[in-house]
């Protein structure tokens, strides 16, 4: 509750005499009390089933605006169902969700650290990103089925998540099989360039290429041609 630390003084004297009147202040001062949780959770190993998760879930979709969560995060990544769950869950939450990376987030983890509202990192620390891995059983086109549909949610997924902090090119290589690394100093210089509203990893310059240009007969003996080589001696 809110009140005024300096109360309205009241007149005194006859409303007539200006000069007895006691003078209001200039300004009035007021203090409010808000309660503010800060939680803290360790995802500090694989990340397993979602039913062993549902104290953060639960945590997440019920914070409130003043709260804050804290990830703290060292995982070598695992089940990408609850980490999309866990990433869904943070986007819906009112809290205000810092994510720390304190060694390692790799798979999985890297996607969960980057769906944080306030991203803090370490300086000595590694992400790691990747394509998925999967198993299927079934028929050979209810296989390929899923494989194609597993593929499709899976791209979706990068590129919600991901971008800015990848770009389209390094989100094709994952998608075709490469890994990629990332130190401290990388995640730092991304982060940097997208708070300046930078492209986080700035194109590299192509190299010109000089085109051959036609040159009539007239204009060719104008053009200084290079001096040529002294020729040199074959063997008798």
């Amino acid at each position: 509750m809110s009140r005024p630390l300096y109360p309205t003084p009241l007149h005194s004297g006859s409303d007539d005499d200006d000069d007895d009147a006691v003078k209001l202040p200039a300004f009035r001062r007021y203090e409010s009390q808000g309660v503010i949780r800060q939680i803290s959770y360790y995802l500090s190993g694989e990340i397993v089933d979602p039913i062993q998760y549902t104290d953060l879930l639960y945590t997440l979709r019920t914070a409130s605006a003043t709260d804050l969560i804290f990830l703290h995060l060292n995982t070598p990544g695992g089940n990408f169902d609850t980490g999309l769950q866990i990433i869904n869950n943070i986007a819906a939450s009112d809290a205000h969700v810092i994510t720390i990376l304190e060694a390692r987030a790799f798979s999985m983890g890297a996607l969960i650290f980057l769906s944080g509202d306030e991203l803090i990192v370490h300086d000595t620390c590694q992400l790691m990103f990747h394509n998925y891995s999967s198993a299927s059983i079934g028929k050979g086109n209810e296989q390929a089925a899923q494989v194609m549909a597993s593929r499709k949610w899976f791209d979706k997924v990068m590129r919600n998540v991901c971008r800015p902090f990848l770009s389209d090119q390094e989100l094709e290589r994952i998608s075709k099989g490469e890994d990629i690394w990332l130190d401290t100093d990388d995640i730092r210089r991304r982060l940097l360039h997208i708070q300046k509203g930078e492209p986080a990893v700035k194109p590299k310059a192509a190299s010109a290429k000089v085109k051959p240009v036609a040159v009539g007969e007239d204009e060719a003996g104008s053009i200084a041609k290079p001096a040529s080589k002294p020729r040199k001696n074959k063997p008798v």
